[in-house]
C-alpha cells in the first residue's frame, strides 16, 4: 500500500516537512485569495475593536492546505492577541483541555486543528467554555464529589476542520463565525507564487509561475511545496533560472501532469476506465484494486478529479467522465455497458 503522505501534491503537510514563517502572511491585507471571507473577517476584527471585545468563535472547514492555520495566525496578528496552538487529537483528557483554558489571558486565541476529532467528553468541557467562560471541574469521588466553577478571561476559539458533518450539531452552534474555504483560482495561485519567490530571492519568468500554478491543484500549500521543488531543479540544471519550460521538465520529473494530477490519481481514474469500463464502480473496489484505504480516495483523491469534473458520484458508485478519458488519451465509447459493481 503507498504511503500518500509521501505525494508531492498532497495537501496535508509532508511529515518534517519545513514551514518559512517569512511565507506566511502576517496581516489580512497580506493574504491573497478567498476575498469573502477576507472581507467578512475585516468587519469582525473591526467591529471587535470599536467594542474592545475579543473576536467571536470563528470556525473555518474545507479541503486541507487552503490556509485554515494561516488566517487563525493573521487573527491573532490583527488582534493584537497570543495564539495557543493545540489539535483535537492531541488533546485526549479533560485535564489537558482544562490546563491549556486556564493558562489563556484575555482575548487570546485558542486554535484547535482538526476539531471533529475532539472526544465526547472534551466537548462538555469545551460548551460552558466557549459560552459562558467558566470550567466546570468535578473534586473528588462518589458521594462526597462535587463540582466547582472556575472563571475564564474572555477568549476565542479557532476551529478548523476537513470534515464539517463530523462536528456535534451543539459545538457548530456555539461558533459565531463559520466560514468555508474553496480553492484557489490560477490567478490567486500565481499571486502567492510570486510573492514567495520574491522572499526566496529566485529569478521567475511569469510563464514559469503559470506552468506551476497550473499544476498546484488550486492549493496553496501544493504551490509553495513545487516551488521549492523547482528552485531546487533550477539550481542545478539551470543556473536557478525558471522559465516555463525549466518549470515543466522539473515538474514533469516529479510525475505531476499539466493539470496537477499524479500517479496515485490516474491510477483511480484508468482503473475504472479500463477495469470496469469506465463505472460505475464502489469506492471500496476501487480501493482494493489499487491498493489503497478507501477513506484515502475519498478525502484525498476524489475532491480534485470530481473539481475538474473527471468523476461523477452516483448512487450506484464513481463513474470517469469523457473528460478523463480525453485526459488519459483513451477512447471514449459511445455507448458504455451497464456494470453491476457493489456500492459504497
Amino acid at each position: 500500500m503507498s504511503d500518500t503522505s509521501q505525494r508531492f501534491i498532497s495537501p496535508n503537510p509532508m511529515p518534517d516537512e519545513p514551514v518559512d514563517p517569512a511565507l506566511r502572511p502576517v496581516r489580512l491585507k497580506d493574504f491573497i485569495g478567498q476575498d469573502q471571507i477576507r472581507e467578512n473577517l475585516s468587519i469582525l476584527i473591526t467591529a471587535a475593536r470599536q467594542r474592545n471585545e475579543p473576536l467571536e468563535h470563528v470556525l473555518f472547514y474545507g479541503p486541507p492546505g487552503l490556509g485554515k492555520t494561516t488566517l487563525a495566525h493573521v487573527l491573532a496578528n490583527e488582534m493584537g492577541v497570543n495564539i495557543k496552538i493545540t489539535a483535537g487529537p492531541a488533546i485526549e483528557k479533560a485535564g489537558d483541555l482544562a490546563a491549556i483554558l486556564t493558562n489563556l489571558k484575555g482575548g487570546d486565541i485558542l486554535f484547535i486543528d482538526e476539531i471533529h476529532r475532539l472526544g465526547k467528553a472534551i466537548e462538555e468541557v469545551l460548551y460552558p467554555a466557549m459560552e459562558d467562560f467558566a470550567l466546570d471541574i468535578m473534586i473528588g469521588k462518589g458521594p462526597a464529589a462535587r463540582s466547582i466553577r472556575l472563571k475564564l478571561p474572555r477568549f476565542t476559539v479557532i476551529g478548523a476542520t476537513t470534515r464539517l458533518a463530523l462536528i456535534s450539531a451543539p459545538l457548530r452552534a456555539r461558533f459565531g463565525a463559520v466560514y468555508r474555504l474553496d480553492y484557489y483560482d490560477v490567478n490567486a495561485i500565481e499571486a502567492i507564487l510570486k510573492r514567495a519567490a520574491s522572499r526566496l530571492q529566485m529569478t521567475v519568468e511569469p510563464e514559469g509561475f503559470r506552468e506551476i500554478a497550473h499544476r498546484a491543484r488550486g492549493t496553496p500549500r501544493v504551490a509553495l511545496r513545487l516551488l521549492r521543488r523547482v528552485r531546487d531543479f533550477a539550481q542545478v540544471r539551470h543556473q536557478g533560472l525558471v522559465t516555463q519550460a525549466v518549470a515543466a521538465e522539473a515538474l514533469n520529473l516529479l510525475n505531476v501532469d499539466p493539470l496537477g494530477l499524479d500517479e496515485v490519481d490516474r491510477r483511480v481514474l484508468s482503473t475504472i476506465i479500463l477495469k470496469y469500463n469506465g463505472g460505475p464502480v464502489g469506492l471500496n473496489t476501487i480501493a482494493a484494486s489499487i491498493g489503497e484505504e478507501p477513506d484515502t480516495i475519498m478525502d484525498v483523491v476524489e475532491p480534485y478529479l470530481l473539481q475538474l469534473g473527471f468523476l461523477d458520484r452516483t448512487p450506484q458508485g464513481r463513474v470517469a467522465t469523457q473528460r478523463a478519458y480525453e485526459h488519459l488519451s483513451i477512447p471514449y465509447p459511445q455507448t458504455q455497458s451497464p456494470n453491476q459493481p457493489e456500492l459504497f
